[in-house]
């Protein structure tokens, strides 16, 4: 099983960057995605995730309405599309594969990519 983000970047407060999560190694559809950031010096945390089929999608309350989390089962691919950037978004984003979209907490996905920065400048 891999999982391998990337697309992140330096971006000005304001603008956008989308996101892509690249799965291999086991059938895509079966599982949910999250996507997490880890700023330095702070825990990992949830930012958003989506079902396996992608009809239900759920985002911590610090981007939702500015974050979107879609997936394309035929390619494998999961995105987060994110606009309205601020730099309080700096961290590395990470995807994850997950059993359930009910339990948000890391320990609760088994395989995880590799991370790409995010920086947002003000």
């Amino acid at each position: 099983v891999q999982l391998q983000a990337f697309g992140g970047g330096l971006v000005q407060a304001g603008g956008s960057l989308r996101l892509s999560c690249a799965a291999s190694g086991y059938t895509f559809n079966q599982y949910v995605i999250g996507w997490f950031r880890q700023a330095p010096g702070k825990e990992r945390e949830f930012v958003a995730v989506i079902s396996w089929s992608g009809a239900v999608t759920e985002y911590a309350d610090s981007v939702r309405g500015r974050f979107t989390i879609s997936r394309q089962n035929a390619k494998n691919t999961a995105y987060l599309q994110m606009n309205s950037l601020k730099p309080e978004d700096t961290a590395v984003y990470y995807c994850a594969r997950g059993s359930t979209m009910y339990v948000k907490g890391p320990t609760s996905y088994d395989y995880w990519g590799q991370g790409t920065q995010v920086t947002v400048s003000s």
